[in-house]
């Protein structure tokens, strides 16, 4: 065995597979370019790393479970002037975690709360935090699964252990008061512990009829989760009604036969 074929060998062995791809080359190139055996050495760690980096945060968004990959900066702010840039940008920067607190986007169907989550969400993958996406109705529908079996209390945990929740389409079908109490109990067990970001196309004034009209425990979890948060209240119009409404062929004007 070469000693290049031993090397390659060893470094697969530790685990540094983009090391064991690249120091021929990089050898090479260092070779002719003078370069230092420190310098050569720290650009094969450097490209390692960023590997590394880059694996990581592919498998933390496969494990937070997006329905689809959105960025912020495909996001058409002019097209929602109730929504402050500044706001989503310092959203973005992540603060909100690290303090537990909860984000909130409300407003009609088709204003771009989900991509807006998702968008934040991915930011938080990137940054190596703990993520996971739901739908409201998969989470409890996951809720009353693991209450049958008497696996509730972990699975909450397991919940509130992660850096990010993001429940999204809550109150677009409306709660039993079973359902309501269980999803009070998810609520209460993040509180303070990890950050939620909800979507919700419900008024909260009328978030009661949501928890199958029980307005104290609607009152209970508006106050958990809007203690510490982010409210993003959008008013715009819809993104899928974008240019729709404008191709649409006005009726013929009616033929005048007085002449």
């Amino acid at each position: 065995m070469s000693e290049i074929e031993r090397l390659r060998s060893q470094l697969k062995r530790l685990s540094l597979q983009t090391m064991a791809d690249l120091f021929e080359d990089e050898a090479t190139k260092a070779a002719k370019s003078e370069m230092s055996y420190i310098a050569f050495l720290a650009r094969l760690v450097d490209e390692e790393i960023a590997a590394k980096t880059d694996r990581s945060i592919n498998a933390r968004i496969g494990k937070a479970r997006f329905p689809m990959v959105r960025t912020l900066e495909e996001f058409d702010f002019t097209f929602q002037p109730s929504l402050s840039p500044a706001r989503i940008r310092e959203l973005a920067e992540l603060g909100f975690l690290s303090k537990a607190e909860n984000v909130i986007f409300v407003g009609q169907p088709g204003v771009g709360k989900t991509h807006l989550a998702l968008g934040v969400a991915l930011r938080a993958c990137q940054a190596r935090k703990r993520v996971l996406f739901l739908h409201a109705n998969d989470l409890l529908e996951q809720l009353l699964a693991v209450e049958v079996t008497r696996g509730l209390t972990k699975f909450v945990e397991q919940l509130a252990r992660l850096d990010l929740l993001v429940v999204d389409e809550l109150g677009y079908t409306p709660m039993d008061a079973h359902k309501a109490n269980l999803f009070f109990q998810l609520v209460s067990q993040m509180y303070t512990r990890a950050s939620l970001i909800l979507t919700s196309n419900v008024p909260f004034d009328r978030w009661a009829k949501v928890f199958g009209g029980d307005e104290v425990i609607a009152a209970a979890i508006l106050d958990r989760l809007l203690h510490y948060s982010h409210v993003f209240l959008i008013a715009g119009p819809s993104f899928r009604m974008k240019g729709k409404l404008t191709t649409i062929e006005k009726p013929a004007e009616p033929c005048d036969d007085s002449s």
